[in-house]
């Protein structure tokens, strides 16, 4: 089985909101909400792939140094198995915008709940509200 490398940000706003963003349609996993981020490139590093994804995503940037390690998934799906290195981040310019035809949600952690999402983000959930 591949191992498939996606790298996420827990984006946190001065209220403590995370923001989540909804898959859209025509892609796998439509209408279940994730972290934003994106697949590791051949010779990217994680940090280097979720600067790239939240700026074609949201139209923010952000620095490696403002990406602090929070956690990891490790999920098999039918056909792969999902690795997902976890950073909170705190500090971008500019303001997200959903540009790939995604829905955005800014929400408390223990409101997390109440967003169906794909099988790897869901243990992700309790260890946010533990954690932010």
């Amino acid at each position: 089985m591949r191992t498939v490398l996606v790298s996420a940000a827990a984006l946190v706003d001065p209220d403590g909101r995370v923001l989540l963003a909804r898959r859209p349609e025509g892609k796998p996993m439509a209408g279940l909400w994730e972290f934003p981020g994106g697949k590791v490139e051949p010779g990217e590093t994680p940090e280097a792939a979720l600067i790239r994804e939240l700026r074609e995503e949201l139209g923010i940037d952000t620095w490696a140094s403002c990406l602090a390690p929070l956690t990891f998934a490790s999920h098999s799906y039918e056909g792969f198995h999902l690795l997902m290195p976890v950073f909170a981040c705190r500090r971008w310019a500019g303001t997200p915008e959903a540009r790939e035809g995604q829905a955005l949600a800014w929400v408390k952690p223990n409101g997390m709940r109440g967003y169906p999402m794909p099988p790897a983000d869901v243990p992700l959930v309790a260890m946010l509200r533990d954690l932010l």
